[in-house]
């Protein structure tokens, strides 16, 4: 008794609440650690319940069709990762599109790992197992990347230990999300790529953005050429803006001056002859922004 007392103390909390709860038959011996168990079990499909938390958002019949083929000639070479529920139940965690061409496939049984996981570390895990081993979209990848900085709260920096990715290729990505929607349809269909999307990115207005994107899909256009005519946007836009600025009232000029000595940073002003404007102020990093934001707010 005793005995079964140290193992169940040893687990912690939350698991000894499940090993003590009859409608689950979770035992000791199926998970190595808190949280996960290293050996394969052999799970009938039907007892494995979606993922509520499932990132993948979008499947292509076709892909699925040929995973379905494949899976019926070589089988499942990368097993599923589910939480064991209760009696006989689980629940996915990561696998979802291996898991239905298994249906297609007509597989009565699927190979699985077993872990246990409240609901946030199961998001957690799906999440970075996806980003890390499944064939994402971009677009999927960043709402994935996203969803971690926001709803599991990991910093950004720990997140790119998670995921074997440093801090710029995490933001490129997250990036993408403030690409328009017909943007964001294209590049997860594929009919453009994410270079072209990052070029896209560089241009600030919405309705240029969009225009861009047909001239890509109109003319088939290629990375370089889209860098080309980004950089010619860019030098147009800028001869424009030098005009604009040197046609600043004295008081601009003297206050744009003084924010470049504060805020240690480049600072633009865009006055029109209305008296309306914008202060576009400039950061080269994650840190200098943060440096940034904390002049403003002192």
């Amino acid at each position: 008794m005793s005995d079964t007392h140290g193992k169940k103390k040893a687990l912690g909390r939350g698991l000894s609440a499940l090993l003590e709860n009859p409608e689950t038959d979770i035992t000791t011996r199926e998970i190595s650690s808190d949280y996960t168990s290293s050996s394969v079990a052999h799970i009938r499909i039907e007892q494995i319940e979606s993922n509520p938390f499932q990132p993948r958002t979008y499947f292509r019949e076709t892909e699925l069709a040929e995973l379905a083929l494949s899976i019926q000639q070589q089988g499942i070479i990368q097993p599923l990762t589910v939480r064991k529920l209760g009696h006989d139940k689980f629940q996915l965690i990561a696998g979802e599109r291996r898991l239905k061409a298994s249906r297609i496939a007509g597989l009565s049984t699927i190979p699985a790992y077993i872990r246990v996981a409240n609901d946030e570390q199961m998001l957690e895990m799906a999440l970075v197992e996806n980003i890390q081993r499944e064939d994402l979209n971009p677009l999927e990848i960043a709402i994935s990347f996203q969803r971690l900085l926001e709803e599991c709260k990991i910093r950004q920096e720990d997140l790119s230990q998670k995921v074997g990715k440093d801090r710029s290729t995490i933001s490129n990505y997250i990036r993408l999300l403030k690409l328009p929607t017909e943007i964001q349809v294209a590049l997860r269909d594929n009919l453009i790529s994410m270079s072209h999307a990052r070029a896209i990115i560089n241009v600030e207005d919405e309705k240029e953005q969009l225009i861009i994107l047909q001239q890509i899909l109109e003319q088939k256009m290629s990375v370089r050429k889209l860098e080309e005519t980004v950089r010619e946007r860019s030098k147009t836009k800028s001869t424009i803006d030098k005009e604009a600025t040197s046609s600043l009232p004295p008081k601009f000029i003297d206050a744009r001056t003084r924010l470049n000595s504060i805020l240690q940073s480049k600072v633009d002003l865009k006055v029109s002859r209305k008296g309306a404007g914008t202060i576009l102020i400039s950061f080269n990093s994650d840190e200098d922004f943060d440096r940034i934001l904390t002049k403003l707010e002192s």
